[in-house]
Parts: C-alpha cells; structure tokens; sequence
C-alpha cells in the first residue's frame, strides 16, 4: 500500500512539473505555446506538500540557525535569475520578483523588520528603500532660477530634471536565511524547518549615489508564503521540462548558505562579533557549528 501511494504522489508530481512547456509539442503556432487545457489546468491547482504536525516533546534536540546565501555562487543561479522581469515566453521570474509582487499584490502580509518578527512592515513602509525619486543638478538651478514661479505652482518641473532609481532584481546580491534544526525522536531523524527569509541589496538611495553595501530589506515569515512559492517555478538546469517549485527548492536545501549566527547565550551574537577581522577563520567557526549539529544525530546512535 505505501508503495502504491509513493508511485501515486510520483506521477502528480510529475503532473504537475511538467506544465512549464505545456502544449509546446502539439502548437502549430508560438501564440499556442504554453495554453493549458481544462484537465491541465485542473492538475495545476495543487498546494504544498503540508508540514507534518510535530509535538513539543518529540523535540529532543533543537537549534536556530542563520545563514547568507551568496547569488555569485552557481548553485544559488536559480534564486536569482531571471534579473528581467519583463522575461518574455517563460512563465519564470526570480524570487525576489515573486517576493515583492506578492507583497505588492497584498498576497504576502507576513513582512517584518527584523528576524526575530518584532516590528511588522507595510509596502508603504518600504517604499522608499525600493524607489528614490531625486532632483538632478540641472533641475535644482532650475528651481532657484525660476523659484517664485515654481514656488506659487505657475511652473512644474519637467521630467528631465527628475531622477527615478528602482530596485530590480539584478540589484540583490543574497539573501539571508533563519531555519531551525531539530532531532525528531518519534522518526528518530534529523530535520530542518525554514522560517524566514530576507533579501539583500542597497536601498534605491544608495543606489542612486553608487554605495554598494547591501542591507537587509525585509524579512518575510517562510511558512506564510508556501503557497505562492508553490506556484511560482524556478529553473531546473538537469531537466527544463520539470521545473522545480521555490517552496521546494528552499525546502529540500537545493542552495549553498554560510552559517552566520547561531542562537547562544550571549544574546545571539553573530560569528563575526567574536571572530573578527579574519574572514577564514569565521568560515572555519561556521563549519565548527554544522559540524556540531550533525554529530548530534551520529550521538544517538550506539552500536
């Protein structure tokens, strides 16, 4: 029976995977490309696999860990590309393109300012981290030569003299991540559960005035937002007709991220706040504490 269900949940998924090129075999025409019949669409409607329930005492062990991904690393491409939201043909954007349309759509209410879920963050909070609107130098002589005009509303400044900078996806340059491992008595296993998620890139200001440090731009909570990462498809580069969901990617840890902080005694202090200076040294203390998690689970076993 379990192997039956196994081969069942198989074939929808690959059902469902396959809908990225859907019709492009039987088009007679680029305009058919990508058309969905009923049944397919039907198919589609499907949702995250949904967590399994587990209970405060089957936690034998447990430990929040945070994590940077870096989107110069090869096995991060499909975080970050494609950097062209206007990506013509493919049903495929970046995941800070998912991102910030769903916050933009009011698809994804569960943004906050920091990690911890202190200080909740509204797109009207955020708008001037995204978009900088800034008067050149043109525009201000402008101004001051015409100043009483421009001043009772008789003029208004033209376009040219207006700079608009807006962040886009070419513009992050990672992301972090906070998830927690946890050793499963009851499955005797060791697991990891995802639980937020945040951008990094500088602000549209920065931008603006050629500063290259990125900043964290909003942490969202990771189970709010399964269902539209569910929806949205990353590329899959060992096979394009089966893409792979974000929700799954991100689940199954199909990226490469750097431990950064762990929760400890001292108010969660970060790797870098006791290994500083020495760049080598803090990618050493980070393996330190992976290895640390995974000897756990070698722990309880005896032989």
């Amino acid at each position: 029976m379990k192997l039956k269900n196994l081969l069942l949940i198989a074939i929808g998924v690959l059902g469902t995977t396959v809908s990225a090129q859907s019709n492009l075999l039987n088009a007679k025409t680029p305009d058919e490309i990508g058309k969905k019949t009923a049944a397919q669409l039907e198919s589609d409607n499907d949702k995250p696999l949904p967590y399994g329930y587990v209970h405060d005492r089957d936690v034998l062990m447990g430990k929040m860990i945070w994590e940077q991904i870096d989107l110069d690393e090869r096995i991060n491409f499909p975080l970050y590309y494609p950097v062209d939201t206007a990506f013509v043909g493919k049903d495929r954007r970046s995941l800070f393109a998912v991102l910030l349309k769903g916050i933009k759509d009011g698809k994804i209410t569960e943004v906050y300012g920091d990690d911890y879920f202190n200080t909740k963050k509204t797109l009207k909070d955020m708008e001037s981290v995204f978009k900088f609107i800034d008067t050149t130098d043109a525009g201000k002589d402008e101004i001051n030569n015409y100043y009483d005009d421009y001043k009772s509303g008789r003029k208004v400044l033209d376009k040219q003299f207006i700079n608009e900078t807006e962040l886009d996806a070419s513009d992050i340059s990672g992301y972090k991540v906070k998830g927690f491992w946890y050793f499963d008595k009851r499955q005797s296993e060791l697991k990891y559960r995802l639980m937020a998620i945040c951008p990094l890139a500088v602000e549209a200001r920065d931008k603006a005035r050629g500063n290259n440090d990125p900043i964290e731009l909003f942490w969202v909570y990771f189970p709010s937002v399964r269902g539209l990462l569910h929806d949205a498809k990353a590329f899959n580069d060992r096979n394009s007709a089966m893409p792979i969901t974000f929700d799954h990617l991100l689940n199954t840890r199909r990226f490469n991220g750097v431990i950064y902080k762990e929760e400890n005694v001292y108010g969660d202090r970060t790797i870098q706040d006791y290994m500083k200076d020495n760049a080598q040294t803090q990618l050493l203390e980070a393996e330190r504490v992976k290895e640390k998690i995974r000897n756990f689970e070698q722990d309880m076993w005896n032989y």
